[in-house]
């Protein structure tokens, strides 16, 4: 039995990608939840034809109900193998992920205030914004509940993966889905750094492309918040990307498939030695995305970054300091509140 929980499962990312999970081979429990809809969005996948139970839940009603149902973030998160967080608030039109921080923070952190009650063991991966700072977020909240295991906590930034191959692809004339671009860094503005210098199939750009490229990558995002013109961000996409990431997790930890390796942002201790060469790389963050080599324990090996030209150390400086403040926020945000 498999157990997949999606937590913010009725927002804008959170239903295609509930829809995504329950066509996954795998999955054989879907819990849904969220403070509003969820048991529709629950009912609503319920009657596509595969074998995963799809239940949602809702949180007790404010107003103290004697007839208020059980805790619902209990019952989702209870035996769960994998939960996935897309909760918070979407980003407007002028905003940026920081903007989110304020709001998504609390989320975050009352979630995983569950998770350490309810399903310590889960393999969690983060989407909710900023990602730099909500991971970060987590890990201390589990470590307050003594079950932080860094090799099961990820910031899924996947569609920075998926958006490089995209639009390497527009340049290159490439099948986009045969290409492999490293981002490593974080998940926001100049933390996200493609290393178009290890593309896979290899192919030169100009440097005038690289950098065009380059920008492109880490702010996509921003195109589709001024094309949905204060209706969202990316959504459809994000669903995507989270769950292929999900059935990467599943394929290595449920399956046992071995050689699968993905970008995400972890804490650099989940891999002592691979851990240690990133982290000499990088001004000893403590947390960083970089290729991830999944096993059944979840992380298995985080890989060096490899030769990187003189311009993608540039883009690494640069982000370094960004990242280590972001980092920074995350923690001190748990360190300064009161409610666990």
């Amino acid at each position: 039995m498999v157990k997949a929980v999606v937590l913010g499962a009725a927002g804008g990312i959170g239903q295609p990608l509930s829809l995504l999970l329950k066509l996954n081979e795998v999955v054989t429990e879907l819990a849904l939840y969220d403070i509003v809809n969820s048991p529709g969005v629950a009912a609503d996948l319920s009657h596509i034809n595969t074998p995963a139970k799809v239940t949602g839940y809702l949180p007790p009603p404010k107003d103290g109900s004697k007839n208020a149902p059980n805790d619902g973030l209990k019952n989702a998160l209870t035996n769960a193998h994998l939960v996935v967080i897309p909760a918070g608030v979407p980003r407007k039109p002028g905003m940026t992920r920081d903007d989110l921080f304020k709001i998504n923070a609390g989320i975050v952190r009352d979630l995983a205030t569950g998770i350490a009650q309810y399903s310590p063991d889960a393999y969690v991966l983060v989407i909710s914004n900023p990602v730099n700072s909500t991971v970060p977020i987590i890990a201390e909240v589990l470590k307050k509940h003594g079950v932080f295991n860094p090799k099961r906590v990820f910031g899924v930034t996947t569609l920075d993966i998926v958006r490089a191959s995209t639009f390497t692809s527009s340049v290159s004339g490439a099948d986009p889905r045969k290409v492999r671009v490293p981002v490593v860094g974080g998940h926001s503005g100049v933390t996200i750094i493609p290393l178009l210098s290890q593309i896979s199939p290899p192919h030169s750009y100009t440097q005038d492309e690289i950098e065009l490229l380059t920008q492109r990558i880490q702010f996509g995002g921003d195109e589709v918040v001024k094309a949905k013109d204060g209706a969202g961000s990316a959504t459809l996409s994000m669903a995507q990307a989270g769950a292929r990431f999900a059935s990467s997790i599943l394929n290595a930890t449920v399956k046992g498939e071995s050689g699968i390796i993905e970008p995400s942002y972890v804490c650099l201790d989940a891999d002592s030695v691979g851990g240690k060469q990133v982290k000499n790389a990088v001004n000893e963050l403590d947390y960083f995305s970089s290729n991830i080599e999944l096993g059944k324990n979840g992380v298995e090996k985080i890989h060096p970054l490899g030769n990187i030209s003189e311009y993608e150390k540039n883009l690494l400086e640069a982000a370094i300091p960004e990242l280590k403040a972001n980092i920074s926020k995350g923690i001190s945000f748990v360190a300064d509140g009161s409610k666990f």
